[in-house]
């Protein structure tokens, strides 16, 4: 594809440019970060260490941690490390870089909720038939799926992104690279490629939590002819997925199902689902489910004992 623009690199102006502030969302985001990165990878070591979560849920919910890691990591570094320079700039080909990584590892997110959605809802609703649909082979397969489509996604976001014309602004009013703010710098009219991002992007946000929420509706409705006990289980697990879903596509749908305009709320919208989200996740699935927490003591009493014979 042939670029035509004149931009070689493109200016950050982040969440604020107060000096002080700046020094307040490095401390802050930095914590964020740190703890995002402690909660997933107990989660990813617990599951890949533990005997006891061999399910297909837990699989699952192995690689929503890993998204969880990357889909933070591809955005969370850089903006912390900006907050500490007065000017930041972002190299086009690094910028069209954090456009993939962001979308691929976000789409990812999306589609390993769905997939953790259908394993509830055949284990609810196919109880007797669960280990034979849900096989290690079929969820393996599943994932890969999610992977490659997660990879059509970013590579039509790369494609959007290098087929716009900059030729004189390059200040993104925003504290890393996406197409909305993009759109906003090229010099060409962008009414068709906006169109294009809303029928990608925002129709696989819209679609999904659509889906979604209807799968669990289905679910709680089953759940009337489960014991007390049975019901009990399902519903914590069904909220913890639910509370997950909204607190994602919330505000996701906000920003990628709407004309190219901009609001000054939407980067603490985007600092939610971009921060927000992968930190809150490991602590929704870890303090309403006594599997994973039960799990975790093992392993943390199984370090303790090694550490006490050393």
């Amino acid at each position: 594809m042939q670029l035509n623009n004149n931009v070689t690199e493109f200016i950050l102006l982040g969440l604020t440019q107060d000096p002080v502030r700046k020094k307040i969302v490095f401390v802050t985001f930095l914590l964020f970060y740190l703890g995002t990165l402690l909660g997933n990878f107990l989660i990813i070591t617990t599951i890949k260490t533990s005997r006891t979560l061999g399910s297909p849920m837990y699989f699952f919910l192995f690689h929503l941690s890993l998204s969880d890691t990357c889909f933070s990591t591809s955005i969370a570094p850089r903006m912390i490390v900006d907050a500490l320079f007065k000017n930041t700039t972002i190299p086009f080909s690094e910028c069209i870089v954090q456009v993939f990584s962001f979308h691929f590892f976000g789409c990812l997110e999306i589609f390993i909720l769905i997939l953790m959605a259908l394993d509830r809802y055949v284990a609810i609703c196919k109880p007797l038939h669960y280990m034979a649909i849900m096989s290690r082979r079929v969820c393996s397969l599943l994932v890969a799926l999610a992977w490659v489509g997660s990879c059509v996604h970013s590579l039509a976001q790369i494609f959007l992104a290098l087929s716009l014309p900059f030729c004189g602004p390059n200040v993104i009013d925003h504290y890393f690279c996406d197409l909305q703010p993009l759109l906003q710098l090229a010099c060409a009219d962008t009414y068709v490629i906006n169109l294009l991002l809303v029928s990608n992007s925002g129709a696989i946000c819209t679609v999904s939590f659509v889906m979604l929420m209807v799968s669990y509706m289905i679910i709680l409705h089953s759940l009337r002819n489960h014991s007390a006990e049975g019901r009990r289980k399902a519903l914590s697990t069904c909220i913890s997925h639910i509370i997950v879903v909204i607190l994602f596509f919330g505000p996701c749908i906000f920003i990628y199902t709407r004309p190219a305009t901009t609001f000054p709320m939407d980067k603490m919208i985007a600092v939610f689902y971009t921060l927000g989200t992968p930190l809150l996740n490991p602590l929704i699935y870890t303090l309403r489910n006594a599997e994973v927490k039960n799990a975790m003591k093992k392993l943390w009493n199984k370090n303790l004992i090694s550490d006490d014979k050393q």
